[in-house]
């Protein structure tokens, strides 16, 4: 085949999201070569290439037959369910890959099964690339957010056609050379703990204002849609708008509240959180909001303790929709304030994760630059991104978001709303454990002293594990239990 009839790329994997990244790619000027096992789905992608645009996408229906159809260097994208089928596909294409060639994988992938193949390939002579994508099926048609880690050759080989197919803001495309080995999926998996954090405070936002505020759908889009044009700016925020204008097509009322209340999950947000047990990093609001989806998933054992504590005499105040005496006006500022302010705490403890396991690999992470990408394309895109951004530009050392000198002062200012949202919710029987685990971790590392020191005093009394002390250098131990009962006031002398 002559090189001029070959294509500049190729994609493996034809589900919605391979097939609209293909289109992406297409649409911006660089021929392709699709490859799915289901013949049907190579015809259809090829039909909405030529209904979409004639749009230079070719389909190959031969793992062989796509490689051969590749410029070389060969770039090759792989779109399938993460884990063995990601081997599988990698098997089938490495047979016909040549040395210099590059698999690159663009799926949620644990970071550790991407530098194992990285290393596996390496035998083959073949580059390897853990490309995060995030922004959905939509953000795949026409601009995701891209985080690609590993050879940074392979990189340099696609970085013209991954500039353009990015979602674009007004500093850049979306997207940069994230790091070595599995970064990429690593600072994917991390985003999207974060956005567990954020849909988590979101629905906690909805909760009060319906049940402590009693304010309708109607208003509830109106507000939403209000703080879409403000410092709550987002993609999250503004879908939320969106979701309560839609009537029920098949009954009565609003289709939000018809959807059963049972959150489904992939399993990002709990790898996040292993991680940040790992790294012993404290990420509480995203922790919350995986133990929430866990708690939602048990519908039929809350339906039953709904029952058990009522006849056991919980009052029927708790929970019920409209709280007497609240000021609407009010809560609706606090509770914007509040979701700020958690929202900061969500994101600080997610960029402390990343700087912790970017310390423990070497890859030299650039917290602000990864700011910068999430500004656009993807799910957790905000506004207030590019001041995180700004905040580690001013400061790569940061230690968190929280004593940046502007977010800090926000902290402040918003803090007696975020205190009265999580106050009245507590009283009204409302759970908002995120918000609740973000101001807490928030009076957490403000505090120049906590009572760790008693908890290190039962660690030495029990099992010898020392301790240190304020006033002098060195490790100590004490006989606790035999000091206390010579002054007569030790375990057991209140019995």
């Amino acid at each position: 085949m002559e090189s001029a009839a070959l294509s500049r790329i190729g994609l493996a994997g034809l589900a919605v999201m391979g097939q609209n990244l293909a289109l992406n790619i297409a649409e911006k000027g660089f021929p392709i070569s699709v490859y799915n096992r289901t013949a049907s789905k190579v015809d259809e992608t090829v039909d909405r290439a030529r209904n979409e645009g004639s749009l230079p996408l070719t389909g190959q229906y031969t793992p062989r037959d796509f490689v051969l159809s590749i410029q070389r260097p060969r770039s090759v994208i792989i779109l399938v369910k993460a884990g063995a089928p990601v081997d599988q596909t990698i098997a089938a294409l490495s047979d016909h890959l040549e040395p210099g060639d590059c698999i690159i994988d663009g799926g949620n992938e644990w970071y550790e099964n991407t530098e194992r193949r990285i290393s596996n390939v390496a035998e083959k002579g073949l580059l390897y690339l853990g490309m995060g994508v995030s922004g959905g099926e939509d953000g795949a048609r026409n601009g995701p957010s891209l985080m690609p880690g590993g050879s940074h050759t392979a990189y340099t080989n696609v970085q013209d056609i991954l500039h353009k197919v990015a979602a674009q803001v007004e500093d850049g495309p979306c997207v940069t050379y994230i790091g070595e080995g599995g970064s990429g999926n690593f600072v994917k998996m991390v985003h999207n703990g974060i956005e567990y954090g954020d849909m988590q405070l979101i629905s906690e936002a909805y909760d009060v204002l319906k049940h402590v505020g009693g304010l309708s759908n109607s208003e509830l889009a109106d507000i939403f849609a209000e703080w879409n044009r403000g410092e709550l700016e987002s993609f999250l925020i503004e879908i939320t708008a969106d979701i309560f204008k839609v009537k029920d097509e098949d009954g009565e009322g609003f289709l939000v509240d018809k959807i059963l209340d049972k959150t489904g999950m992939k399993g990002t947000g709990k790898w996040t959180v292993q991680q940040a047990a790992e790294l012993s990093i404290a990420a509480p609001t995203i922790a919350a909001s995986l133990d929430c989806r866990y708690l939602s998933g048990l519908k039929e054992e809350r339906e039953s303790a709904a029952t058990v504590l009522k006849e056991a005499g919980l009052s029927e105040e708790l929970g019920k929709t409209g709280v007497s005496g609240v000021d609407k006006k009010r809560l609706i500022d606090d509770v914007r304030q509040a979701l700020y302010a958690s929202k900061i705490c969500s994101y600080a403890q997610g960029m402390n994760l990343l700087r912790a396991k970017s310390n423990e690999k070497g890859w030299n992470l650039n917290l602000g630059e990864l700011a910068r990408i999430w500004k656009g394309g993807c799910i957790i895109r905000a506004v207030f991104l590019d001041r995180i951004k700004k905040a580690y530009q001013r400061n790569p050392n940061l230690a968190s978001l929280i004593v940046d000198p502007e977010f800090a002062r926000e902290m402040v200012q918003r803090q007696a709303a975020w205190r009265r949202v999580v106050g009245l919710a507590v009283s009204a029987g409302i759970s908002t454990p995120g918000m609740c685990a973000s101001l807490a971790y928030f009076d957490t590392y403000r505090r120049a002293r906590l009572p760790a020191n008693l908890v290190q005093a039962q660690r030495d009394l029990f099992g010898a594990h020392t301790y240190e002390r304020v006033d002098r250098p060195g490790a100590f131990h004490t006989e606790w239990t035999k000091l206390a009962r010579k002054s007569g006031t030790g375990v057991g002398a209140l019995n």
